[in-house]
């Protein structure tokens, strides 16, 4: 049975303006957290708009222009030392508020992808599960915040070759676990990450060793 596409039956539902919300980057061991916020004009959807999971990165670039070009928009982010402070979770709730916040204009309803919502919200908050393959406003927002976060792990790579970030993002791939072993943790790992942390201890415990 073919997989069904997101459509605007929730914001339909809602009423009024809605903006969905998304991020990108919970699981990677480096990096910030994004989230996007998006505001569709119902005239001007682009063609093709779906879960980014479903998409190639070509075709995600392409609508990543699109939206832009064709909707309110704008980019919420939680750094790697507040991942570590809050946990990932609330990290990504906190990107998801600025995102919100970051929009030209108010929504009466932030449709939130999860089944968490951001505390503080400058509007209403309705959570969505799978929302990014129910909604196309959510979906639009995973485009956002997917590309916009992958362009920065790629900025990052250049800085720090060798654990592949411009291809695995950051996320726990073999090759990047091997590179931590070999080439140790940088500033922009997520010290509160198991693998990271579980390094560092090594680090610790062989700096003591040769002390003896």
């Amino acid at each position: 049975m073919p997989r069904s596409m997101p459509d605007l039956v929730h914001e339909d539902a809602l009423g009024g303006l809605i903006a969905g919300v998304d991020e990108a980057g919970r699981g990677p061991l480096a990096g910030p957290v994004c989230a996007a916020a998006v505001i569709l004009d119902r005239g001007m959807i682009p063609v093709g708009l779906n879960d980014s999971k479903m998409l190639s990165a070509t075709k995600r670039n392409i609508l990543f222009d699109l939206i832009h070009a064709q909707a309110h928009v704008a980019i919420g982010w939680a750094s790697v030392e507040e991942i570590d402070a809050l946990n990932i979770r609330e990290a990504s709730l906190l990107a998801m508020r600025r995102a919100v916040e970051g929009l030209a204009i108010c929504p009466d309803t932030a449709l939130i992808d999860g089944n968490a919502c951001p505390r503080e919200l400058p509007c209403h908050g309705v959570t969505l599960v799978k929302g990014d393959a129910k909604s196309l406003s959510i979906a639009a927002a995973s485009i956002i915040a997917k590309v916009a976060r992958d362009r920065v792990m790629a900025g990052l790579a250049k800085a720090h070759p060798g654990y592949g970030w411009e291809v695995n993002q950051g996320y726990p791939t073999a090759a990047h676990l091997a590179a931590l072993q070999d080439m140790g943790v940088t500033p922009h790992h997520r010290r509160s990450f198991r693998p990271v942390h579980n390094i560092l201890l090594s680090q610790v415990a062989q700096h003591i060793d040769s002390k003896k």
